[in-house]
């Protein structure tokens, strides 16, 4: 995509946060109250969690501005907007750091989808130890909270894909005083109205929703005297899990069964210098407040003193976000640990009112181009023992098969979707992504609304893989489901006399899948026509089962040993099984199909994957 220049002077930076001291001034303020710093471009868009938290506190009544993506390399920067009268909140932005800076194979990226012109290099590598460094140093009296995924999912003993190690918890490294895990509008208002009020932010340690730490030997004189707020259990030290992998599966399975607001109790982890103490999860918005988080006043614009557009932007500019949660509890996803397995639903009126909002930009030309959530679908859905007993603890809502006590009725989705394209300035409304086709199938309505009135041309869905020991370890649908689906989208699609068609995302290199696996997707792929660009490698991000299996071998909540392809060899040869026709991969595919025993698939016939046409003609480079 083309970056157009963009003129400054044309946008009003009063409805915005402040950047700067100007924009504070302006307001008659003196000083603010909290300083969100943040590796991602101010974008005001509920799609950007560190304007969502900056607009839910500017609600509560606090002065808020934003330091956005610093020059880390001194302290100037960090001082732009003065000493907050309360706190910093910090956080890397809407992912990882790390993930954003660098590829599964370590390379660093080429792009920042969160940088105005997607320019790459505006935010450090472990940019919320960085960020809290250079703050502490330049304000040391001001208290530091840090939230967002990187804080969030690195608030135990984790391993680290990019250092090859377990690192110690991000609270242990970052001179941090708090640390919000989650969403965070309810936890980070309720930290500055305690600020507020006078609080020492080394007193507030009873928010759930929150993680807190304290030096080893005030640990053992509070856990002596019975001074801590909850019940908790006590997971293996930091020592423990980074010098054994069985034990660092075992602590994986603690922290994973306590992520649940109904019945979580407390963590606690010693580390060498200070102890972690998670308290449970803060409870989930209500619809009411979900409602009203998405209503606040958002100009759904880059900031405009950026000159080039922010690319994230342009993908969910006329997007709506329904809901929150996931009950998916796929292995390689973190959303579980982060939005929760019970799913929050904003109003219909209140989708409505924002769909409303999107028609009034200029910009706006007639097409909403996505509705949902983490998995589209699960909009309105429940189960009946949420409210009382919260998610299962010993069963999932999805693997093997659909929990009956699950209400998988799209009803209320199928509603909210008609009410939308009937607006009259709004042409059409797409669901073009993020559909859990296991559930879709319960409910065939859901379907023929989805083909006839939702799918621009192609419906993206991700059955990741097409072997039933990868899909089994994933906790994903296997390929009787998809295939099962896929035959319903055809007919339904035949049956409204459009040409649409399924585009399916698929992974190489996740834990159990071994080079038959990959070699049976590639057969599969070439049988049933279904060859895509839509692929990627695994990539062992904080907080999620298929990390720790990666890590360790062993599943987490079995104890059996797992099949993991460590070596960048093998990586690279699986995921150029998924690109066969490419013929820059017909080397590392001739030594996967060698070493596999399967040059059967080399040759000229109909089955083969890569033609033979000489001798050593795939000799691999080393």
């Amino acid at each position: 995509m083309s970056q157009k220049k963009r003129n400054p002077k044309k946008i009003d930076t009063s409805r915005f946060l402040p950047m700067d001291i100007k924009d504070i001034k302006s307001r008659g303020w003196d000083q603010l109250d909290i300083i969100i710093v943040t590796g991602d471009a101010y974008v005001d868009h509920p799609g950007f969690g560190a304007t969502i938290i900056g607009r839910v506190l500017e609600d509560a009544g606090f002065k808020v501005g934003i330091i956005s993506q610093p020059n880390w390399e001194d302290t100037k920067d960090f001082t732009k907007l003065g000493k907050p009268r309360l706190f910093f909140a910090v956080t890397s932005g809407n992912t990882d750091s790390m993930v954003s800076n660098y590829t599964p194979a370590l390379k660093p990226r080429p792009k920042d989808m969160y940088s105005p012109g997607g320019k790459p290099g505006l935010r450090p590598s472990r940019a919320v130890v960085v960020y809290s460094n250079r703050l502490k140093q330049t304000y040391p009296d001001v208290p530091i909270v840090i939230g967002g995924i990187e804080a969030s999912l690195r608030r135990f003993a984790e391993f680290d894909h990019w250092s090859g190690k377990v690192r110690q918890s991000i609270l242990a490294d970052a001179p941090a005083d708090l640390l919000v895990y989650g969403m965070g509008e309810l936890q980070t208002p309720e930290i500055a109205r305690r600020l507020d009020s006078g609080e020492d932010i080394r007193n507030i340690n009873d928010i759930p929703g929150t993680t807190w730490k304290l030096e080893v030997k005030k640990w053992k004189e509070a856990k002596e005297n019975d001074q801590i707020p909850f019940p908790y259990v006590e997971m293996p030290s930091y020592n423990e899990v980074s010098k054994d992998k069985p034990t660092y599966a075992k602590a994986f399975k603690l922290m994973y069964d306590q992520q649940d607001p109904v019945r979580g109790i407390a963590l606690v982890q010693p580390h060498p210098k200070t102890t972690i103490i998670q308290n449970p999860p803060m409870r989930q918005l209500s619809q009411k407040e979900l409602d009203h988080v998405y209503d606040l006043p958002y100009t759904r614009r880059e900031h405009p003193s950026y000159k080039e557009p922010v690319p994230a932007l342009e993908t969910v500019r006329f997007s709506i976000t329904t809901h929150r949660g996931c009950f998916g509890s796929c292995s390689f996803c973190a959303i579980a640990q982060h939005q929760g397995r019970m799913i929050t639903s904003r109003s219909i009126d209140s989708i409505l009112h924002e769909a409303e909002l999107l028609t009034r930009m200029k910009e706006f030309k007639g097409n909403i181009i996505g509705v949902g959530g983490p998995s589209a679908n699960m909009y309105a859905m429940k189960c009946k023992n949420w409210e009382n007993k919260g998610a299962c603890k010993d069963k999932l809502c999805l693997y093997p098969e659909p929990c009956p006590s699950m209400d998988t009725s799209h009803k209320e989705n199928i509603e909210m979707l008609r009410q939308l394209r009937e607006m009259p300035e709004v042409k059409r409304v797409f669901v073009s992504y993020g559909v859990r086709y296991d559930l879709a199938l319960q409910d065939p309505e859901y379907i023929t609304e989805l083909c006839q009135y939702h799918v621009s041309g192609q419906l993206k869905i991700a059955p990741e893989h097409f072997s039933k020991s990868v899909t089994d370890c994933m906790k994903k649908p296997g390929r009787e489901v998809f295939e099962k689906f896929a035959k319903i989208f055809k007919e339904t699609n035949k049956k409204l006399n459009k040409d649409q068609y399924l585009v399916t995302f698929l992974m190489s290199g996740h834990p159990a899948c071994t080079m038959d696996d990959m070699i049976e997707l590639a057969e599969y792929i070439k049988a049933t026509d279904r060859y895509t660009e839509q692929v990627q490698d695994f990539i062992p991000t904080p907080m999620t089962a298929a990390t720790c299996m990666f890590h360790t071998g062993l599943d987490p909540f079995t104890g059996k040993t797992v099949y993991v392809a460590t070596s960048r060899r093998e990586k690279n040869i699986q995921r150029a099984m998924m690109h066969y026709r490419d013929p820059k991969n017909h080397g590392l595919i001739f030594e996967g199909l060698k070493n596999a025993d399967r040059q059967d698939l080399i040759g000229n016939t109909w089955n083969c994957l890569i033609p033979r046409k000489g001798k050593n003609m795939f000799a691999p480079k080393r």
